[in-house]
C-alpha cells in the first residue's frame, strides 16, 4: 500500500492533519494534471494550473464525504473536479450578466465623422443630448471631437481635465453613443 493511499484512509476517517501531509505528496501530480487540462483550454485563458489546482484542493477536501478507494480514485476525483471548475468558468463567461450574448467591436474603427448622411447626423444629435444628461462633461468632450475636430489633448485643455481622463471619456462616450443610436434604429 502506497503512502499516498495509506494518508487517504487516514482522511477518510476523519484525521484533520491526514489532508495536510497529502497535499505535499500529491501536488506535483495534480499541478501536472493541472497543466495538462489547461493545455487544451482556449488561448487567452487566465486561470493558471496553480491556481486550478488550488480551487480543486479546496473543493476536495472541502466535502464532508471523503471516500477514496485509492490513489486512483482520489486523481480521478480531483480530475473531476478540475473539469467542473473549468465547465463553471465557461459558463460564467457565456453568461449574459458577463457580456456572453455581445460581441466586440471596435472602437477605433467606428466612424462619426462630419460628412454623414443628415439622418445619422440627426441621430448622433439626438443622442448626444441625452449623454449630456447623464455625462456632461463626455458630451461637451464629444462636441468638441465631433464637431469642431479637435484631439483629445485639445479638447482636455478646453476641458480643464487630464489627457488620460480625456481618452477614457471618449472611449465611454463612443461606445454609449454607438448603444443609443443601435437602439433608436431598432
Amino acid at each position: 500500500m502506497s503512502e499516498v493511499t495509506h494518508i487517504l484512509q487516514r482522511v477518510e476517517h476523519g484525521d484533520a492533519k491526514a489532508a495536510d501531509e497529502l497535499l505535499p505528496l500529491v501536488y506535483e501530480e495534480l499541478r501536472r494534471l493541472a497543466a495538462h487540462r489547461m493545455a487544451n483550454e482556449a488561448p487567452g485563458q487566465t486561470l493558471q494550473p496553480t491556481a486550478l489546482v488550488h480551487e480543486a484542493w479546496l473543493r476536495l477536501t472541502g466535502n464532508e464525504n471523503k471516500k477514496w478507494d485509492g490513489r486512483a480514485h482520489f486523481f480521478a476525483a480531483a480530475a473531476e473536479a478540475m473539469r467542473r471548475i473549468l465547465i463553471d468558468r465557461a459558463r460564467r463567461k457565456r453568461a449574459v450578466r458577463h457580456g456572453g450574448d455581445q460581441q466586440r467591436v471596435n472602437i477605433q474603427e467606428l466612424d462619426f465623422a462630419p460628412g454623414t448622411d443628415d439622418d445619422q447626423l440627426l441621430a448622433v444629435s439626438e443622442a448626444l443630448d441625452k449623454l449630456a444628461v447623464e455625462h456632461k462633461i463626455e458630451a461637451e468632450l464629444v462636441k468638441l471631437r465631433y464637431f469642431v475636430g479637435m484631439t483629445n489633448d485639445e479638447a482636455s485643455e478646453v476641458l480643464g481635465i487630464s489627457v488620460r481622463t480625456a481618452k477614457y471619456y471618449w472611449t465611454h462616450a463612443r461606445a454609449w453613443l454607438y448603444r443609443e443610436i443601435q437602439a433608436a434604429a431598432e
